[in-house]
């Protein structure tokens, strides 16, 4: 059997880019690595991403050896965060904090990852596969939105979201910012990039009581 995240959870992957709507996250698995920097200029940041591909498609070949199944290697996602929530409004990227992660499928194992990253590493010993993690989580309430253009102009719309749609619906953030990047830079123009923005959420009620 073949999977393609992107395809089979249309409601996490493809959402409008009108204006942002709920969704429930369930808990997924993740292919991780984790920095601190701009990514636009942090060697650190290139070669993460390597290695996350690098990994990827090991596990993907350690999956299907074990069990005959395949899969589309999901695209790049990213959680940032930051000590400071505003540097993201400022797109002041020294100052953040990044995990970068490709989705794994139910189907791979643990065998699979600890496979696929020897392999990997044998193949690629100048990457950081060591660094590598295997990463499990659910983001469960989350606001989200299509945005279609640069990185740099995802601002207006973060901005929107803290400071119009969350306190208009009585909500506050329950974990960091995540983006999942739908297009390939180096094969789409800047102002036709996709990328879905999602925040987790929480009632702020709920977050005073838990406080």
């Amino acid at each position: 059997m073949r999977t393609d995240i992107k395809k089979d959870r249309k409601d996490l992957y493809l959402p409008g880019r009108a204006d942002f709507t709920e969704v429930d996250v369930p808990a997924m698995t993740y292919l991780a690595i984790d920095g601190h920097g701009d990514p636009n200029t942090s060697p650190a940041y290139a070669a993460a991403i390597q290695a996350l591909y690098a990994g990827a498609y090991a596990i993907r070949s350690a999956l299907k050896k074990r069990t005959g199944d395949d899969f589309v290697v999901g695209p790049l996602e990213g959680l940032w965060t930051s000590a400071d929530n505003s540097a993201f409004i400022a797109r002041d990227k020294g100052e953040w904090d990044w995990t970068m992660m490709i989705p794994l499928p139910d189907a791979v194992s643990s065998q699979d990852v600890d496979e696929g990253l020897h392999q990997a590493s044998r193949k690629k010993p100048e990457l950081p596969i060591g660094e590598l993690r295997e990463l499990r989580f659910a983001e469960g309430r989350s606001l989200q939105i299509l945005h279609v253009g640069t990185y740099d102009d995802e601002a207006p719309t973060l901005a929107r979201l803290h400071d119009e749609v969350m306190p208009r619906l009585g909500l506050t953030w329950n974990g960091p910012h995540h983006e999942i990047y739908l297009s390939d830079p180096r094969r789409v123009a800047p102002e036709k990039m996709k990328t879905v923005l999602r925040q987790p959420v929480r009632s702020e009620t709920a977050a005073e009581e838990a406080g």
